[in-house]
């Protein structure tokens, strides 16, 4: 089973990461995944061994609170959830700034020489009620985190700033009460109060930046109709969306949203699906089509029956997917959880080997500056940006990418987009529209071209191939109704046989005519004519001899040539595969510009074709639309789906296109780079801090509050930084 739940609590990538270590040993957990980002974990297990409430008390036994998901569209928690920390963290800094403020200015007081202050400001025991407060109250989160770290055997950020600033405090505190007896004179108290609200100050600016991170999912959750106009005891009826009831009819007027997923019984209508899927053009829909919720009704009225509500319909399992991927991890991070899990104990480490060094070897028993210099290490060095710098990138990518119709599946996903140097598209339905249509029917018998028709239709009607499809269609619009066929088979990769009215027929490639001793020599360069055209032939025997020609034409979509001179640019080899015959693959190929075709190639053998390109060291994605397609896509190092492709396609790959435009594909990569770059300068900038800020604090060389100050800014910085990945657009990159 897999269930995921809020966890709240987590202060930096070490709480992360010991949440994740204590869930993967629990007995019958297969994988689980923490992601400080989203504040969520992802939990697989087996239901046998342990309940959900197991992995909760376990959770919860660490000292953090946990949540379940609720899947409903209509409550936004999360944005509740963050809005209540936001509010929190905004109380803590206000009542931190009301006490903290007077202390600053003691400092600057002392150290410009102000002769102007009240000499009451200077009193120990005064800057010890301001600083009291600020120590116990606002820095309270911060004494119950490290508590509960250090119950369970492991260090986190609170830890440093507790060990810092109660360094400061409690020294302070004795110099107070007896610092004529000990011989020293000066308090900290201004240091652990200005580190204390500096560090709320930053959890603040994070809160807010990070609930910038999840509008994509709101976005999507906005998209949602509220009501539905319901078909009831012979009476419409408004109600809202979470009442309407699978079978109901559902009747949507222009310009109204669609409130479920169903199938069109009455009316027709042009319905706007780019919300969903990119295309900005409307798509015609009549009885018998199916209509997705969310999407717009353009111009007619029509009246529908409901196939799938609630969590079923097509925008929840996007928010599902969209949510999935946020809070999964990208391998990338894996490095970044390795360094926080030694970081924090190294760095304890350091602070009690720089005090030891400026008090005994430095400076001898100046207890003051082995403190300061104590303070400033454990403050620089807390590791919270360093947790957020890849999940931040992640969200804001894999949204952005639901916002423009790329679903990924996960963040190891938006990843390995990034290293893909080849490409291979599959024809029928990703490169054409897989729509194709009767062009020739040359007859070969004294059979009228009706009769030759009516037996290739029959013949086909039981497949379930694109192109069968299209001899069925012409043979319907040609001769009506089309029956079906005493006996069938579909024989893959070659084509059908069938039995009609005591005829064996055989309907399909050269290859099986060839295998099945049917002579084709002579109408060879008939064929080759055809194939030359870019039409796909089809032979047909009738008893064991040749009966006609059907060649059949899929037209190209509109941007695949573009799409292709993109993929080209940008560095990548794209390879055409088919299980259609080389001329006719070769006249598509020519047509988008693609130089490599792999031709009559079986459905099995397309894996296999990809694990050749692997072999050699290639990072191959595979596109796809079909069922054939699934195992290419699933064995490829990135699976990419056409979305109105097959739903096993869609289920095997990494990588889904909402609509149909190639295009989707140079974007996904696109934005894999973006994405990857952005979480490279994240990393960059977490780490900057902390690799120039130890050695200069270790070297007495920095201020605790400066410390305080930069720490706080550096979770900002990289939140901020991931947030420019909002304003990228695959149009603008692409140019």
């Amino acid at each position: 089973m897999k269930n995921s739940f809020q966890i709240k609590g987590m202060s930096c990538a070490a709480c992360a990461a010991k949440v994740e270590k204590t869930l993967n040993s629990l007995p019958g957990v297969s994988k689980a995944s923490v992601n400080i980002a989203t504040e969520k974990a992802a939990v697989s297990y087996s239901s046998s061994e342990i309940t959900i409430n197991d992995i909760w008390d376990a959770v919860e036994k660490l000292g953090y609170k946990v949540e379940d998901n609720e899947e409903d569209l209509s409550n936004d928690r999360e944005r509740e959830d963050r809005g209540q920390e936001i509010r929190r963290q905004k109380v803590l800094l206000a009542f931190s700034l009301l006490f903290s403020l007077p202390l600053m200015v003691v400092m600057f007081a002392e150290m410009f020489v102000w002769d102007w202050m009240p000499t009451f400001t200077g009193n120990k025991y005064f800057q010890l009620a301001l600083a009291t407060p600020i120590q116990f109250v606002a820095g309270a989160q911060f004494y119950r985190d490290a508590y509960y770290a250090l119950k369970n055997k492991s260090a986190n950020m609170s830890v440093l700033v507790v060990l810092g600033t109660s360094a400061a405090y409690f020294f302070s505190l004795a110099v107070t009460f007896w610092g004529e007896q000990l011989g020293l004179m000066h308090v900290y108290y201004e240091t652990s109060g200005i580190i204390i609200t500096l560090i709320i100050l930053g959890k603040l600016l994070e809160a807010i930046a990070k609930g910038k991170t999840s509008e994509a999912i709101r976005k999507l959750m906005g998209m949602q109709a509220k009501a539905a106009r319901v078909m009831r005891e012979g009476k419409e009826q408004e109600i809202p969306i979470e009442e309407v009831r699978m079978g109901e009819l559902i009747i949507v007027r222009p310009g109204e949203k669609i409130p479920v997923d169903g199938v069109i019984i009455e009316g027709y209508s042009s319905i706007d699906e780019s919300l969903l899927t990119g295309e900005s053009i409307p798509v015609d829909k009549t009885v018998g089509d199916e209509v997705i919720g969310a999407t717009i009704n353009k111009y007619g009225t029509f009246k529908f029956e409901a196939t799938k509500i609630g969590k079923d319909t097509a925008l929840a399992q996007i928010i599902k997917v969209v949510e999935e991927a946020q809070g999964s991890k990208a391998p990338i991070q894996r490095m970044a959880d390795i360094i926080s899990s030694y970081f924090v104990p190294a760095v304890i480490g350091i602070a009690v080997l720089t005090f030891l060094v400026w008090y005994f070897v430095a400076e001898p028993g100046d207890f003051n500056r082995a403190l300061i210099n104590f303070t400033a290490v454990l403050v620089i060095a807390c590791p919270c940006a360093l947790g957020l710098a890849t999940p931040t990138s992640i969200m804001v990518g894999t949204g952005k990418g639901a916002e423009n119709g790329i679903l990924f599946k996960g963040g190891e996903h938006l990843e390995n987009a990034h290293q893909i140097d080849t490409v291979v598209l599959d024809k029928t339905g990703t490169i054409t529209r897989g729509q194709p249509e009767v062009t020739d029917i040359v007859n070969l018998t004294e059979l009228e071209e009706k009769e030759i028709l009516y037996f290739a239709a029959t013949a086909e009607k039981g497949s379930e191939h694109p192109l069968g499809q299209a001899i069925v269609k012409y043979g319907e619009e040609i001769l009506g109704e089309v029956a079906s066929a005493e006996e069938f088979a579909a024989i893959p990769g070659r084509g059908i046989a069938a039995r009609i009215k005591g005829k064996s027929v055989l309907l399909g490639t050269r290859k099986m005519m060839q295998e099945k001793k049917i002579v084709v020599k002579e109408i060879e360069g008939q064929m080759s004519e055809m194939e030359d055209l870019g039409k796909t032939v089809m032979l047909m025997s009738l008893d064991g001899e040749i009966a006609a020609i059907i060649a059949v034409a899929d037209t190209v979509k509109e941007n695949s040539e573009e799409a292709v001179k993109e993929l080209q640019r940008m560095g990548m080899e794209v390879i055409m595969i088919t299980g259609d015959n080389k001329r006719t693959a070769q006249a598509v190929a020519r047509q988008v510009g693609i130089d490599r075709v792999l031709a009559e190639v079986l459905p099995e053998d397309k894996a296999e074709e990809i694990k050749k390109l692997k072999a050699k060291g290639k990072k191959v994605a595979m596109v796809g639309d079909g069922i054939n397609d699934a195992p290419a896509l699933a064995i490829a190092d990135v699976g990419i789906a056409i979305g109105t492709g097959a739903d096993v396609a869609m289920e095997a790959a990494d990588i889904t296109l909402m609509g149909g435009d190639l295009l989707g594909i140079p974007a996904s990569i696109a934005l894999s780079r973006a994405t990857m770059k952005n979480i490279k300068q994240n990393l960059f900038w977490a780490l900057i801090y902390n690799t120039l800020g130890l050695p200069i604090a270790a070297f007495g060389l920095l201020n605790p509050v400066i410390a305080g100050g930069a720490m706080a800014f550096s979770s900002v910085s990289v939140v901020t930084n991931a947030l420019r990945l909002k304003r990228w657009s695959f149009k603008s990159d692409l140019r």
